[in-house]
């Protein structure tokens, strides 16, 4: 069975959701249980997914462009936050040979990334809230990721016992 990365992600409690709750998709297993946790909080007021758009300005290309936050919470005690789930590697400036094909690709996501975060930091203080950029370290701090998901060394799955070969039949064919 094949794990899926992507789909729509069905809102269990659609009053907390802000936006359309038939339209949620998430873009990775991290969002999808992100999604999880803040339908089931109990702290958590509302919440929406990519529905807040932050105009951005992109030094590469030197225009402006979109960002869509990947999360709004909005705290019972008021407090609201967006939040952009990235795996820690993505946070940080690449390594590596700076002429290869990949080191220069990273870079230039990097640089779109800084500028899209940037501009997510100066609007939510405009507006009195916070960004935050939620890696492995925070889904695992928060709890957010299912204790399967969390990696255990030295506890391996046990491999299944290979299958007997069996012999073709030599039987001519008619």
């Amino acid at each position: 069975m094949a794990t899926t990365y992507s789909g729509i992600y069905k809102v269990k409690d659609r009053n907390k959701y802000n936006g359309n709750p038939d339209n949620v998709i998430y873009r990775s297993m991290w969002e999808k249980y992100c999604f999880l946790w803040c339908d089931e909080s109990e702290e958590i007021v509302k919440w929406s997914s990519e529905e807040v758009q932050i105009p951005y300005y992109y030094d590469i290309d030197k225009k402006y462009h979109r960002y869509f936050v990947d999360l709004k919470i909005t705290f019972k005690n008021g407090k609201t936050i967006l939040v952009e789930i990235k795996p820690k590697k993505q946070t940080t400036p690449p390594q590596g040979n700076n002429r290869s094909k990949r080191y220069i690709s990273e870079a230039m996501t990097y640089v779109k990334n800084k500028n899209k975060w940037e501009a997510a930091e100066e609007y939510a203080k405009d507006r009195g809230w916070e960004f935050e950029i939620w890696t492995e370290i925070e889904l695992e701090k928060y709890r957010i990721l299912p204790k399967s998901s969390l990696k255990t060394p030295g506890k391996l799955k046990p491999l299944e016992p290979i299958k007997p070969f069996r012999k073709k039949s030599k039987k001519p064919y008619k």
